[in-house]
C-alpha cells in the first residue's frame, strides 16, 4: 500500500518491559498524532508505482551467467538453479493435465497467481522432475488453505517451515524416501519437491527474506522438509487412512513446524518408547516420527496409534499451547518413518492460531504410467565397497 505513513519506534520487538514500552511511545507520541492528522500530500493522494516490464525470455547466456542473473534478481535461494528454458518448462508441465494458464491458488503476501506454468518454472529451477508436479500442485493448494495459518507463519519472525507428509502409492512411483535418512539430503524427490515449494512461495507469493519473511533466525528446513510414511513397514494404518482416504489414494499433509527434536528411549518396551515420546513435550500442532521398529514393538504389545496418543496426553510433561490444558487426539499426528535404529523425532508447530493439519489428495495426470516409466531410473546407485 504505497503512501501509507510509517513511523518507527525504539521499542524492542514483542517487548514485555513496561518502562521501555512507555518510554518508546512517549518519544513518538506527538509524531503519531501528527501522522494521523496531517493532511495528505499530493504524492500521498496519488502514489506512483513503477512496475518493471519483463519479456518472456528474461535472460540468455551460459549456465554460470544465468545463475548469476537469477541470483542478482533475487529469484533463487542461494543454491545453483536449473535454467528454466522453454523446453524444460514444457516437459515439466507433462506432469499435469491442467492447462498452463490455470490458476491453482493466489499465494500471500502479494497474492501472486500460482498458474501451472509458474509452478513448473520454479519446479525446473529446483531440479524437480515432471513426476513431482502432482505433489507440488497439491502442496500449493494445501499451504494456501486458511487452516494452515500460512498467512501468519510465512511472514512471522518465528521461522516456520512447511512440512510435507506424503502417503499412498505415489511414494514408490516417484521414489520418495520413507526409510533411513528420510529427512536427510540425497533423495531427489524429497529434496526437489521441498526446494521447489520454497521457490514458489518466494517468487510467486513474494515472501522475500528480511522484507516479507521476517524470520529472526531463519530455518534450514525451508530448503526442504518432505517425508514419506513408511507404510510397508508399519503395523498401523497410515496417516491418510486415518484421515478418511482409501489406502490406494495419494495424499499430502502439511503443517508448519519450527522445531525439530530427536531422542532415544531409555527402555525399548512400549511404555518406555511412549515415555520418551512424551518427554519431548509435544504440543499442538506436532508430528511425531516413530520408526518402524518402535511401531512394531507398540503393536506387539497391543498399543495402537490412539493408545500412544492417549498415553502422551496423560503425561504431565505434555501440555497443549492451544488450550493450556491436556492435548487432544486431533492436535498431533504419528507418522511411521525412517529406517533401522532407535531414534525418534518431533516436528512441532504452535497451536492457538486457529491452525490445523491440512490434507489434500494428489491428482495424477492421464499419462502417469508412461511418465513414471520415463523417469523410473532416476535413483542413486551407490558403489559397494
Amino acid at each position: 500500500m504505497p503512501g501509507v505513513r510509517v513511523l518507527g519506534t525504539s521499542i524492542a520487538c514483542e517487548s514485555t518491559v513496561a518502562e521501555d514500552i512507555k518510554s518508546g511511545i512517549d518519544k513518538v507520541f506527538e509524531e503519531i498524532i501528527a501522522g494521523l492528522t496531517r493532511p495528505l500530500t499530493e504524492e500521498e493522494k496519488s502514489p506512483r508505482v513503477d512496475f518493471e516490464t519483463q519479456t518472456r525470455i528474461a535472460f540468455k547466456g551460459t549456465y554460470e551467467e544465468v545463475n548469476q542473473f537469477f541470483y542478482r534478481k533475487g529469484w533463487g535461494d542461494g543454491l545453483p538453479i536449473v535454467p528454466p528454458s522453454e523446453a524444460a518448462i514444457e516437459e515439466m508441465m507433462k506432469g499435469t493435465d491442467l492447462p498452463a494458464d490455470h490458476v491453482v491458488v493466489k499465494i500471500i503476501p502479494r497474492m501472486g497467481k500460482a498458474t501451472i506454468e509458474k509452478i513448473a518454472i520454479n519446479a525446473v529451477m529446483a531440479g524437480a522432475l515432471p513426476t513431482h508436479m502432482p505433489v507440488l500442485i497439491a502442496a500449493v493448494e494445501a499451504v494456501s488453505d486458511p487452516k494452515t495459518r500460512f498467512d501468519t507463519f510465512e511472514v512471522s519472525t518465528g521461522s516456520w517451515a512447511p512440512l510435507l507428509v506424503i502417503n499412498g502409492p505415489i511414494r514408490k512411483d516417484i521414489h520418495i524416501n520413507c526409510s533411513s535418512g528420510a529427512l536427510s539430503p540425497g533423495d531427489l524427490a524429497n529434496a526437489a519437491i521441498g526446494r521447489a515449494l520454497g521457490l514458489i512461495i518466494k517468487n510467486i507469493g513474494g515472501a522475500r527474506k528480511g522484507i516479507e519473511d521476517m524470520g529472526t533466525l531463519g530455518n534450514p528446513a525451508k530448503y526442504a522438509l518432505v517425508v514419506g510414511e513408511n507404510e510397508e513397514e508399519s503395523p498401523w494404518e497410515p496417516l491418510h487412512v486415518e484421515c478418511g482416504y482409501e489406502k490406494d489414494s495419494n495424499t499430502l499433509t502439511v503443517l508448519f513446524p519450527n522445531r525439530y527434536t530427536q531422542t532415544i528411549p531409555a527402555q525399548t518396551n512400549a511404555e518406555g518408547i511412549a515415555t520418551a515420546l512424551a518427554g519431548m513435550r509435544p504440543g499442538a500442532l506436532s508430528c511425531m516420527l516413530v520408526i518402524p521398529d518402535h511401531a512394531k514393538i507398540f503393536s506387539r504389545e497391543g498399543w495402537s496409534k490412539k493408545k500412544v496418543k492417549e498415553f502422551i496426553m496423560q503425561s504431565s510433561e505434555s501440555r497443549d499451547s492451544r488450550r493450556f490444558g491436556q492435548l487432544q487426539n486431533e492436535d498431533f499426528i504419528i507418522v511411521v518413518s525412517g529406517g533401522p535404529g532407535v531414534w525418534m523425532g518431533l516436528l512441532q508447530s504452535a497451536g492457538g492460531f486457529g491452525n490445523y493439519f491440512v490434507t489434500k489428495k494428489i491428482k495424477l495426470p492421464s499419462n502417469w504410467e508412461a511418465l513414471t516409466a520415463k523417469y523410473s531410473t532416476m535413483v542413486p546407485t551407490y558403489v559397494r565397497y
